[in-house]
């Protein structure tokens, strides 16, 4: 948390220590807030409530931006900074965030009506999809919801209907098909059935058996990204697993830290550093999404 602390930009981004530019967008910048929060920091008073306001402050105006509410360059980076805004509604002591929030949920409902798959890809107006995108969607309109924004149940339905031809029969899920599964997105297809109260569907049980036959899995090229949903998945699924899997996370992440506190990463040592720290972070449950 020093190192992020330490490393923000006066305008709340992490631009001078990220790589290609992703410490400025809006996906990063959400991660560094949750992190933030989740570590359990007054929101409004104490050692990180300003780096907290600064990077809301930089969300808001990217909301600002565009008529929609659309925080791109990727839907990606719009549902995490969703997520974000959800998280310190009702915790941060800020009129701007509710109407922001609101707008934010409007387009990933919107962008849903027009896909015909009834899920989410890389823009707005994608007609295709993919289980990270919508996942990510998905997790935001459940905070959302969570927080008290109105969220129809029929789009949480659809999504995860999506979701589901995404699901094979060994319990894993692939990218854009039932082919080509991964633990990684094992991880946030049963997240989302797990936030949304649907772990009596048929499919959930198989895929916490999948989860946890491939505790080992590192993520292959996404190791931070992976963490941060197998710690979610695994702790709403199997409390010990999820207890032997944080055991070896935290050991794992205790030799990979560098001395200045960060982890070093493709994106970038500030979204790394944040994932890492919300991958540890079901060790304090602060965050109102990681309740069960």
């Amino acid at each position: 948390m020093i190192y992020l602390a330490k490393t923000q930009s006066p305008d709340g981004t992490w631009s001078s220590n990220s790589a290609a530019g992703t410490g400025v967008r809006p996906g990063a910048v959400a991660f560094g807030i949750l992190a933030f929060l989740a570590h359990g920091d007054d929101p409004n008073y104490g050692p990180y409530a300003g780096n907290i306001q600064k990077s809301l402050n930089y969300l808001i105006r990217k909301s600002q931006e565009r008529p929609d509410g659309y925080m791109g360059p990727q839907m990606y980076d719009h549902g995490f900074a969703t997520l974000a805004l959800a998280e310190c509604y009702g915790m941060v002591d800020d009129r701007r965030i509710a109407p922001a929030l609101s707008k934010s949920v409007e387009l990933i409902l919107k962008a849903q009506k027009n896909n015909p798959r009834n899920g989410w890809r890389y823009n707005p107006d994608s007609k295709d999809a993919d289980s990270t995108v919508s996942g990510c969607q998905l997790v935001a309109l459940l905070a959302a919801r969570n927080a008290g924004i109105p969220v129809p149940d029929e789009a949480i339905d659809k999504g995860l209907g999506y979701m589901k031809t995404c699901h094979n029969s060994s319990g894993a899920y692939g990218y854009t098909s039932r082919a080509s599964s991964r633990v990684t997105l094992t991880a946030i297809g049963s997240l989302c059935y797990a936030l949304a109260k649907k772990k009596n569907e048929s499919s959930y049980p198989k895929s916490t058996e999948y989860l946890v036959k491939n505790l080992k899995s590192q993520g292959e090229k996404w190791p931070f990204y992976h963490r941060y949903y197998m710690a979610q998945a695994l702790f709403q699924a199997d409390e010990p697993s999820w207890e032997k899997w944080n055991k070896d996370n935290t050991r794992l992440l205790s030799a990979a830290q560098l001395p200045d506190g960060s982890f070093a990463g493709t994106y970038g040592n500030a979204y790394s550093t944040a994932a890492a720290c919300l991958s540890l972070a079901l060790n304090y449950r602060f965050l109102p999404i990681y309740e069960k």
